[in-house]
Protein backbone atom coordinates (compact mmCIF):
# COMPACT_ATOMS: atom_id res chain seq x y z
CA UNK A 1 0.00 0.00 0.00
CA UNK A 2 1.40 3.40 -0.99
CA UNK A 3 2.35 5.81 1.73
CA UNK A 4 2.53 3.11 4.46
CA UNK A 5 5.65 2.07 6.14
CA UNK A 6 6.91 -1.42 5.51
CA UNK A 7 8.41 -2.84 8.70
CA UNK A 8 10.60 -5.14 6.62
CA UNK A 9 12.27 -2.33 4.65
CA UNK A 10 11.34 -0.10 1.74
CA UNK A 11 12.31 0.26 -1.88
CA UNK A 12 14.09 3.19 -3.35
CA UNK A 13 12.13 6.38 -3.79
CA UNK A 14 9.22 5.16 -1.69
CA UNK A 15 7.99 2.79 -4.45
CA UNK A 16 6.06 -0.30 -3.42
CA UNK A 17 8.15 -3.44 -3.16
CA UNK A 18 8.95 -5.23 -6.31
CA UNK A 19 8.18 -8.79 -7.07
CA UNK A 20 5.37 -11.05 -6.04
CA UNK A 21 6.35 -11.20 -2.36
CA UNK A 22 3.44 -9.71 -0.37
CA UNK A 23 5.71 -8.95 2.56
CA UNK A 24 7.54 -6.33 0.54
CA UNK A 25 10.95 -8.02 0.57
CA UNK A 26 13.61 -7.12 -1.91
CA UNK A 27 13.56 -9.15 -5.11
CA UNK A 28 15.73 -12.18 -5.12
CA UNK A 29 19.13 -11.62 -6.59
CA UNK A 30 19.38 -8.01 -5.46
CA UNK A 31 21.43 -7.71 -2.38
CA UNK A 32 20.11 -5.35 0.28
CA UNK A 33 21.76 -2.03 0.64
CA UNK A 34 24.38 -2.21 3.32
CA UNK A 35 26.55 0.20 5.15
CA UNK A 36 28.15 2.78 3.01
CA UNK A 37 25.21 3.09 0.65
CA UNK A 38 25.25 6.18 -1.43
CA UNK A 39 21.83 7.53 -0.19
CA UNK A 40 22.79 9.39 2.94
CA UNK A 41 24.55 6.53 4.70
CA UNK A 42 21.35 4.95 6.13
CA UNK A 43 21.32 1.18 6.24
CA UNK A 44 19.26 -0.67 3.72
CA UNK A 45 17.56 -4.05 3.97
CA UNK A 46 14.84 -5.66 6.16
CA UNK A 47 14.07 -4.05 9.51
CA UNK A 48 14.45 -5.99 12.76
CA UNK A 49 10.84 -6.67 13.88
CA UNK A 50 11.85 -6.83 17.56
CA UNK A 51 13.03 -3.23 17.64
CA UNK A 52 10.54 -0.65 18.93
CA UNK A 53 8.84 1.78 16.59
CA UNK A 54 11.03 4.72 15.60
CA UNK A 55 14.25 2.82 16.05
CA UNK A 56 15.00 2.58 12.33
CA UNK A 57 17.23 5.60 12.47
CA UNK A 58 20.85 4.98 13.18
CA UNK A 59 22.99 1.92 12.80
CA UNK A 60 21.44 -1.51 12.98
CA UNK A 61 21.66 -3.39 16.27
CA UNK A 62 20.39 -6.62 17.76
CA UNK A 63 17.14 -6.58 19.80
CA UNK A 64 17.48 -7.01 23.54
CA UNK A 65 14.98 -8.73 25.89
CA UNK A 66 13.16 -5.48 26.74
CA UNK A 67 12.50 -4.78 23.05
CA UNK A 68 11.00 -8.23 22.60
CA UNK A 69 8.56 -7.81 25.50
CA UNK A 70 7.61 -4.22 24.64
CA UNK A 71 7.13 -4.69 20.89
CA UNK A 72 3.61 -4.72 19.47
CA UNK A 73 3.64 -7.11 16.54
CA UNK A 74 0.97 -8.12 14.07
CA UNK A 75 -0.64 -10.50 16.60
CA UNK A 76 -1.09 -7.79 19.28
CA UNK A 77 0.80 -6.94 22.48
CA UNK A 78 3.24 -9.47 23.81
CA UNK A 79 3.04 -10.36 27.59
CA UNK A 80 1.56 -6.99 28.48
CA UNK A 81 -0.31 -7.00 31.81
CA UNK A 82 0.70 -10.55 32.69
CA UNK A 83 0.43 -11.95 29.19
CA UNK A 84 -1.65 -15.09 29.03
CA UNK A 85 -1.69 -15.77 32.81
CA UNK A 86 -4.71 -15.28 35.11
CA UNK A 87 -5.75 -11.65 35.04
CA UNK A 88 -4.01 -10.91 31.77
CA UNK A 89 -5.83 -9.69 28.66
CA UNK A 90 -5.16 -12.95 26.82
CA UNK A 91 -6.12 -15.29 29.68
CA UNK A 92 -8.60 -18.00 28.69
CA UNK A 93 -10.03 -20.95 30.67
CA UNK A 94 -8.76 -24.32 29.56
CA UNK A 95 -11.10 -26.09 27.20
CA UNK A 96 -12.73 -29.49 27.64
CA UNK A 97 -12.04 -32.30 25.21
CA UNK A 98 -13.87 -31.49 22.04
CA UNK A 99 -13.24 -27.76 22.34
CA UNK A 100 -16.17 -27.00 24.71
CA UNK A 101 -15.87 -24.52 27.61
CA UNK A 102 -15.80 -25.40 31.32
CA UNK A 103 -17.87 -22.33 32.22
CA UNK A 104 -21.35 -23.99 32.16
CA UNK A 105 -20.10 -26.82 34.36
CA UNK A 106 -18.65 -24.31 36.85
CA UNK A 107 -21.98 -22.47 36.98
CA UNK A 108 -23.84 -25.74 37.63
CA UNK A 109 -21.40 -26.65 40.44
CA UNK A 110 -21.76 -23.31 42.18
CA UNK A 111 -25.56 -23.57 41.95
CA UNK A 112 -25.49 -27.08 43.43
CA UNK A 113 -23.33 -25.97 46.37
CA UNK A 114 -25.63 -22.99 46.97
CA UNK A 115 -28.74 -25.20 46.94
CA UNK A 116 -27.17 -27.71 49.33
CA UNK A 117 -25.86 -25.08 51.77
CA UNK A 118 -29.11 -23.09 51.96
CA UNK A 119 -31.62 -25.98 51.91
CA UNK A 120 -30.30 -28.21 54.74
CA UNK A 121 -30.55 -26.97 58.34
CA UNK A 122 -29.29 -28.75 61.45
CA UNK A 123 -31.31 -27.86 64.59
CA UNK A 124 -29.90 -28.69 68.04
CA UNK A 125 -31.99 -30.62 70.62
CA UNK A 126 -32.85 -27.52 72.69
CA UNK A 127 -33.63 -25.35 69.66
CA UNK A 128 -36.48 -24.72 67.26
CA UNK A 129 -36.66 -22.82 63.99
CA UNK A 130 -39.19 -20.67 62.18
CA UNK A 131 -39.37 -20.90 58.37
CA UNK A 132 -40.61 -17.82 56.50
CA UNK A 133 -41.19 -17.12 52.81
CA UNK A 134 -38.76 -14.44 51.61
CA UNK A 135 -38.09 -13.50 55.25
CA UNK A 136 -41.64 -12.29 55.90
CA UNK A 137 -44.63 -14.66 55.76
CA UNK A 138 -44.67 -17.55 58.24
CA UNK A 139 -44.41 -21.01 56.68
CA UNK A 140 -43.80 -23.59 59.42
CA UNK A 141 -41.67 -24.60 62.41
CA UNK A 142 -38.66 -26.89 62.23
CA UNK A 143 -37.91 -29.31 65.07
CA UNK A 144 -34.55 -30.60 66.35
CA UNK A 145 -32.71 -32.68 63.80
CA UNK A 146 -31.98 -32.40 60.08
CA UNK A 147 -34.53 -30.29 58.19
CA UNK A 148 -35.02 -29.47 54.50
CA UNK A 149 -36.38 -26.18 53.18
CA UNK A 150 -36.47 -24.26 49.94
CA UNK A 151 -33.16 -22.54 49.18
CA UNK A 152 -32.38 -19.03 50.28
CA UNK A 153 -33.84 -16.48 49.66
CA UNK A 154 -37.10 -18.29 48.92
CA UNK A 155 -37.28 -19.60 52.48
CA UNK A 156 -35.39 -18.19 55.46
CA UNK A 157 -34.86 -20.17 58.70
CA UNK A 158 -34.50 -18.38 62.04
CA UNK A 159 -33.29 -20.76 64.79
CA UNK A 160 -33.85 -19.93 68.47
CA UNK A 161 -32.94 -21.68 71.76
CA UNK A 162 -36.37 -22.21 73.33
CA UNK A 163 -35.13 -24.04 76.47
CA UNK A 164 -32.74 -21.32 77.63
CA UNK A 165 -33.83 -19.61 80.85
CA UNK A 166 -33.62 -15.86 80.29
CA UNK A 167 -33.73 -13.20 82.98
CA UNK A 168 -34.84 -9.61 83.27
CA UNK A 169 -33.76 -7.44 86.21
CA UNK A 170 -36.10 -4.62 87.27
CA UNK A 171 -35.04 -1.89 87.70
CA UNK A 172 -31.83 -1.86 85.70
CA UNK A 173 -28.71 -0.48 87.41
CA UNK A 174 -28.86 1.31 90.77
CA UNK A 175 -32.01 3.37 90.20
CA UNK A 176 -34.93 3.31 92.64
CA UNK A 177 -38.22 1.56 91.96
CA UNK A 178 -40.73 2.94 94.48
CA UNK A 179 -43.92 0.90 94.91
CA UNK A 180 -46.91 1.79 97.08
CA UNK A 181 -47.87 -0.73 99.77
CA UNK A 182 -51.32 -1.48 101.16
CA UNK A 183 -50.87 0.88 104.16
CA UNK A 184 -49.97 3.83 101.90
CA UNK A 185 -46.17 3.62 102.34
CA UNK A 186 -43.44 3.52 99.73
CA UNK A 187 -40.85 0.76 99.39
CA UNK A 188 -37.81 0.59 97.11
CA UNK A 189 -38.10 -2.88 95.56
CA UNK A 190 -35.95 -4.68 92.97
CA UNK A 191 -36.65 -8.14 91.57
CA UNK A 192 -35.57 -10.66 88.93
CA UNK A 193 -37.78 -12.37 86.33
CA UNK A 194 -36.86 -15.77 84.84
CA UNK A 195 -38.65 -16.92 81.66
CA UNK A 196 -38.27 -18.96 78.49
CA UNK A 197 -39.99 -19.40 75.11
CA UNK A 198 -42.82 -21.93 74.98
CA UNK A 199 -44.25 -21.09 71.50
CA UNK A 200 -41.68 -19.78 69.01
CA UNK A 201 -44.27 -18.78 66.40
CA UNK A 202 -46.20 -16.56 68.84
CA UNK A 203 -42.97 -15.19 70.30
CA UNK A 204 -41.74 -14.12 66.85
CA UNK A 205 -44.91 -12.80 65.23
CA UNK A 206 -47.46 -11.87 67.92
CA UNK A 207 -45.59 -9.04 69.73
CA UNK A 208 -43.36 -6.34 68.31
CA UNK A 209 -40.99 -6.30 71.31
CA UNK A 210 -41.51 -9.37 73.55
CA UNK A 211 -38.77 -8.46 76.05
CA UNK A 212 -40.19 -4.99 76.64
CA UNK A 213 -43.69 -6.46 77.01
CA UNK A 214 -42.44 -8.89 79.66
CA UNK A 215 -40.90 -6.03 81.68
CA UNK A 216 -44.09 -3.96 81.51
CA UNK A 217 -46.30 -6.89 82.53
CA UNK A 218 -43.95 -7.77 85.41
CA UNK A 219 -44.03 -4.22 86.76
CA UNK A 220 -47.83 -4.08 86.63
CA UNK A 221 -48.15 -7.46 88.39
CA UNK A 222 -45.62 -6.49 91.06
CA UNK A 223 -47.39 -3.21 91.87
CA UNK A 224 -50.72 -5.01 92.18
CA UNK A 225 -49.25 -7.68 94.48
CA UNK A 226 -47.32 -5.27 96.75
CA UNK A 227 -50.45 -3.13 97.15
CA UNK A 228 -52.05 -6.11 98.91
CA UNK A 229 -49.34 -6.23 101.61
CA UNK A 230 -48.41 -3.87 104.45
CA UNK A 231 -45.01 -2.23 104.70
CA UNK A 232 -43.82 -4.26 107.70
CA UNK A 233 -44.66 -7.51 105.94
CA UNK A 234 -42.75 -6.47 102.81
CA UNK A 235 -39.67 -5.18 104.67
CA UNK A 236 -39.41 -8.10 107.10
CA UNK A 237 -39.59 -10.66 104.32
CA UNK A 238 -42.60 -12.50 105.72
CA UNK A 239 -44.73 -11.61 102.70
CA UNK A 240 -42.06 -12.07 100.00
CA UNK A 241 -42.97 -15.65 99.13
CA UNK A 242 -46.63 -14.72 98.79
CA UNK A 243 -45.81 -11.68 96.63
CA UNK A 244 -43.57 -13.73 94.33
CA UNK A 245 -46.25 -16.38 93.84
CA UNK A 246 -48.92 -13.79 93.05
CA UNK A 247 -46.68 -11.91 90.60
CA UNK A 248 -45.83 -15.12 88.75
CA UNK A 249 -49.51 -16.11 88.49
CA UNK A 250 -50.59 -12.65 87.31
CA UNK A 251 -47.80 -12.39 84.73
CA UNK A 252 -48.55 -15.78 83.20
CA UNK A 253 -52.25 -14.98 82.94
CA UNK A 254 -51.61 -11.63 81.20
CA UNK A 255 -48.97 -13.02 78.79
CA UNK A 256 -51.22 -15.92 77.83
CA UNK A 257 -53.93 -13.37 77.05
CA UNK A 258 -51.48 -11.55 74.81
CA UNK A 259 -50.46 -14.86 73.15
CA UNK A 260 -46.86 -13.92 73.78
CA UNK A 261 -45.53 -17.51 73.67
CA UNK A 262 -43.64 -16.99 76.96
CA UNK A 263 -43.53 -19.19 80.10
CA UNK A 264 -42.67 -17.43 83.40
CA UNK A 265 -40.36 -19.69 85.37
CA UNK A 266 -39.98 -17.66 88.57
CA UNK A 267 -39.87 -14.31 90.35
CA UNK A 268 -37.14 -13.47 92.87
CA UNK A 269 -37.31 -10.34 95.04
CA UNK A 270 -33.74 -9.17 95.59
CA UNK A 271 -34.15 -6.00 97.68
CA UNK A 272 -36.86 -4.35 99.80
CA UNK A 273 -35.64 -1.10 101.34
CA UNK A 274 -37.30 2.13 102.45
CA UNK A 275 -36.81 5.20 100.22
CA UNK A 276 -33.45 6.94 100.52
CA UNK A 277 -35.07 10.08 101.94
CA UNK A 278 -36.38 8.31 105.08
CA UNK A 279 -33.86 5.50 105.48
CA UNK A 280 -32.43 6.94 108.75
CA UNK A 281 -35.87 7.12 110.36
CA UNK A 282 -36.56 3.56 109.30
CA UNK A 283 -33.28 2.46 110.89
CA UNK A 284 -34.34 4.03 114.21
CA UNK A 285 -37.72 2.35 114.01
CA UNK A 286 -36.08 -0.96 113.21
CA UNK A 287 -33.73 -0.63 116.20
CA UNK A 288 -36.66 0.14 118.51
CA UNK A 289 -38.55 -2.87 117.18
CA UNK A 290 -35.56 -5.09 117.83
CA UNK A 291 -35.28 -3.79 121.43
CA UNK A 292 -38.99 -4.47 121.94
CA UNK A 293 -38.63 -7.98 120.58
CA UNK A 294 -35.66 -8.57 122.92
CA UNK A 295 -37.69 -7.45 125.98
CA UNK A 296 -40.63 -9.62 124.96
CA UNK A 297 -38.38 -12.63 124.51
CA UNK A 298 -36.80 -12.06 127.98
CA UNK A 299 -40.24 -11.84 129.60
CA UNK A 300 -41.33 -15.03 127.89
CA UNK A 301 -38.22 -16.85 129.08
CA UNK A 302 -38.80 -15.70 132.71
CA UNK A 303 -42.42 -16.80 132.56
CA UNK A 304 -41.37 -20.21 131.33
CA UNK A 305 -38.87 -20.56 134.19
CA UNK A 306 -41.46 -19.58 136.85
CA UNK A 307 -44.02 -21.89 135.35
CA UNK A 308 -41.58 -24.79 135.30
CA UNK A 309 -40.63 -24.21 138.97
CA UNK A 310 -44.29 -24.02 140.02
CA UNK A 311 -45.05 -27.22 138.17
CA UNK A 312 -42.10 -28.88 139.91
CA UNK A 313 -43.26 -27.70 143.35
CA UNK A 314 -46.77 -28.96 142.68
CA UNK A 315 -45.43 -32.37 141.67
CA UNK A 316 -43.29 -32.54 144.84
CA UNK A 317 -46.28 -31.58 147.02
CA UNK A 318 -48.33 -34.34 145.45
CA UNK A 319 -45.65 -36.87 146.32
CA UNK A 320 -45.39 -35.58 149.94
CA UNK A 321 -49.14 -35.72 150.35
CA UNK A 322 -49.18 -39.31 149.24
CA UNK A 323 -46.58 -40.17 151.91
CA UNK A 324 -48.44 -38.12 154.53
CA UNK A 325 -51.56 -40.20 154.05
CA UNK A 326 -49.51 -43.31 154.76
CA UNK A 327 -47.69 -42.00 157.94
CA UNK A 328 -48.97 -38.61 159.09
CA UNK A 329 -46.84 -38.27 162.27
CA UNK A 330 -43.57 -39.19 160.67
CA UNK A 331 -44.27 -36.92 157.75
CA UNK A 332 -45.11 -33.95 159.98
CA UNK A 333 -41.92 -34.32 161.97
CA UNK A 334 -39.87 -34.67 158.83
CA UNK A 335 -41.42 -31.55 157.35
CA UNK A 336 -40.72 -29.65 160.56
CA UNK A 337 -37.07 -30.60 160.58
CA UNK A 338 -36.63 -29.71 156.90
CA UNK A 339 -38.38 -26.37 157.37
CA UNK A 340 -36.29 -25.41 160.43
CA UNK A 341 -33.13 -26.45 158.61
CA UNK A 342 -33.94 -24.29 155.62
CA UNK A 343 -34.87 -21.29 157.82
CA UNK A 344 -32.05 -21.44 160.37
CA UNK A 345 -29.48 -22.28 157.73
CA UNK A 346 -29.71 -18.67 156.44
CA UNK A 347 -29.05 -16.95 159.86
CA UNK A 348 -25.71 -15.81 161.29
CA UNK A 349 -26.42 -16.97 164.85
CA UNK A 350 -25.58 -20.25 166.56
CA UNK A 351 -27.60 -21.21 169.65
CA UNK A 352 -26.20 -23.88 171.96
CA UNK A 353 -28.37 -25.17 174.80
CA UNK A 354 -25.67 -26.69 177.08
CA UNK A 355 -24.68 -25.68 180.60
CA UNK A 356 -21.28 -24.02 181.07
CA UNK A 357 -21.21 -22.56 177.56
CA UNK A 358 -22.01 -19.01 176.55
CA UNK A 359 -25.48 -18.93 175.16
CA UNK A 360 -24.56 -16.96 171.99
CA UNK A 361 -21.39 -17.51 169.99
CA UNK A 362 -20.99 -15.38 166.81
CA UNK A 363 -19.17 -18.13 164.98
CA UNK A 364 -20.26 -17.16 161.45
CA UNK A 365 -19.23 -13.55 162.05
CA UNK A 366 -15.85 -14.65 163.33
CA UNK A 367 -15.41 -16.78 160.24
CA UNK A 368 -16.22 -13.94 157.87
CA UNK A 369 -13.82 -11.58 159.64
CA UNK A 370 -11.05 -14.12 159.52
CA UNK A 371 -11.57 -14.54 155.80
CA UNK A 372 -11.40 -10.75 155.25
CA UNK A 373 -8.28 -10.14 157.30
CA UNK A 374 -6.57 -13.42 156.44
CA UNK A 375 -5.15 -13.40 160.01
CA UNK A 376 -6.38 -15.42 162.92
CA UNK A 377 -8.59 -13.40 165.27
CA UNK A 378 -7.19 -12.36 168.65
CA UNK A 379 -8.96 -13.99 171.60
CA UNK A 380 -9.24 -11.76 174.62
CA UNK A 381 -9.88 -13.46 177.97
CA UNK A 382 -11.50 -11.56 180.78
CA UNK A 383 -10.33 -12.13 184.37
CA UNK A 384 -12.63 -14.20 186.44
CA UNK A 385 -14.66 -12.13 188.86
CA UNK A 386 -14.38 -13.37 192.44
Amino acid sequence: MAGKRNPWGKGSGGEPPKGDDPGGDEPAGEPPAGDGAPDGGKPKGPKNPWLPTGSDDGPRRAANIEDIFKHRGPEGPRRKGGGGGPGGPNFRLPERPGGKSWFPIAIVGVAAVWLFATSIHQVAPREQGVVTWLGGQYARNVTPGLNWTAPWPLQVVDIENVSQIRSESIPGGNEQKLILTGDQNLVDLSYLIRWNIKDLKQFRFQLIDPEDTIREVAEAAMRASVAEQELDSVLSGEGRAEIEARVMSRMQSILDGYRAGVAVQGIEIEKTDPPNEVVEAFKDVSAAQQDAETAVNSARAYAQRVLARAQGDAAAFDKIYAEYKLAPEVTRRRLYYETMESVLGQTDKTIVETSGVTTYLPLPEVKRRSERTATPPTIVTQPEVQ
